[in-house]
């Protein structure tokens, strides 16, 4: 037998050297732990991870930090895939556990999942003792303590965005939500408002009120000269936004780092009722309708808190008033459009806010009479 030369060994090893790279490539590299039940955080990053380890054609991990995470977004394509169902992305903001999970479970009930996605910025400094489950279940992305009067709500509102945008191309909506909010319509019907439109409903309100004081908060030079106060506009937090529209947020650097200073006046200070109307009225105004989807009943409120429904106040009655009451549009319209032309077809697809007690009344009329549209 003649021995081997090495020419013939060179040879062999090139033509073994595939095998080795596959066996490479789909052999797990990390270790998954199960995630603690004080740690939702964990929760979407652990469903990503895992299903990592059975394909090799997913894309990474979203980056953990905002400064790689919100230009990876900027970057997806602003167009949802053609011949797709369109999307909806519910993003849920909250600092506790979500107290009408179970009136969303009925909200979502026997709808195909291809016409939605879930997801949720909670605050990890909550000690989160029941971790979330059903359709919430996994959909908790990592996330970054809140403040009240600071930056840090627009923050977790963009870091939701930017998980929206990279997770899932057919997402072609955007619907901010908060622990306090609960759907008044049924998902068909909120569905075909949302994807049948080809606009954004954001409040967008000039002339308010404290207006001045609000954009003085950092010091009275500190927005200049990228926000002018003639610029600055005021809206609820809560918005549905398209495609479009959220990646303009997440690319946003000049307007953010504006309102990404601390405020002087904290008692002035609602930075997430500002960034989004001003950002958005000055990027691209023709292509929103000025208004909120998400009732809100001021009358009455407290500390800049609005009303907030007691469970004896739920019932019938309520939902169908808060359904039959019209969103506000600035007067003034919107470069030009006229407020008038709209008002009869925006119609209020969720409210807020209810006290955790009210599940019990809202449960009991939840098939028949709110999501019977």
């Amino acid at each position: 037998m003649l021995s081997p030369t090495p020419l013939s060994l060179f040879c062999a090893l090139i033509l073994c050297l595939p095998l080795v790279i596959i066996v490479t490539i789909t052999s797990p590299t990390t270790t998954i732990h199960g995630g603690s039940e004080h740690d939702p955080v964990s929760d979407f990053a652990l469903a990503a991870k895992t299903h990592q380890r059975f394909s090799v054609k997913l894309s990474p991990l979203p980056p953990a930090d905002d400064k790689s995470l919100l230009p990876a977004a900027s970057r997806v394509n602003s167009r949802t895939p053609p011949g797709l169902p369109k999307k909806i992305a519910f993003l849920f903001l909250t600092v506790s556990p979500l107290p009408f999970a179970p009136l969303w479970e009925l909200y979502f009930n026997k709808t195909p999942k291809n016409l939605f996605n879930v997801y949720v910025h909670a605050d990890p400094t909550y000690p989160y003792k029941t971790p979330f489950s059903g359709v919430f279940a996994h959909r908790v992305i990592p996330s970054k303590p809140t403040l009240r009067y600071t930056p840090t709500l627009i923050s977790a509102a963009r870091r939701l965005l930017a998980h929206a945008l990279l997770h899932d191309r057919s997402n072609h909506m955007f619907a901010l939500l908060s622990a306090s909010c609960i759907p008044i319509h049924s998902f068909n019907f909120t569905y075909e408002t949302l994807t049948q439109s080809e606009k954004s409903f954001i409040e967008i309100l000039n002339n308010e009120i404290g207006s001045y004081d609000r954009w003085a908060a950092r010091g009275p030079d500190v927005m200049l000269p990228e926000v002018k106060l003639e610029d600055f506009r005021i809206g609820s937090q809560f918005w549905s936004l398209t495609r479009q529209h959220a990646r303009v947020i997440v690319s946003d650097e000049k307007i953010w780092a504006k309102f990404n200073q601390p405020c002087l006046v904290w008692d002035t200070c609602y930075p997430e009722e500002n960034y989004f109307p001003t950002l958005i009225y000055m990027r691209d105004p023709r292509n929103v309708v000025p208004c909120t989807l998400t009732h809100v009943d001021w009358n009455g409120s407290s500390n800049g808190h609005p009303r907030m429904y007691a469970a004896s106040e739920v019932g019938p009655q309520l939902i169908v008033r808060l359904r039959n009451d019209k969103p506000r549009y600035d007067d003034a319209g919107i470069n030009g459009s006229d407020p008038t032309l709209m008002r009869w077809r925006d119609l209020f697809l969720f409210a807020r806010k209810f006290s955790p007690d009210s599940i019990r009344p809202l449960m009991s009329i939840a098939s028949d009479v709110i999501f019977k549209d």
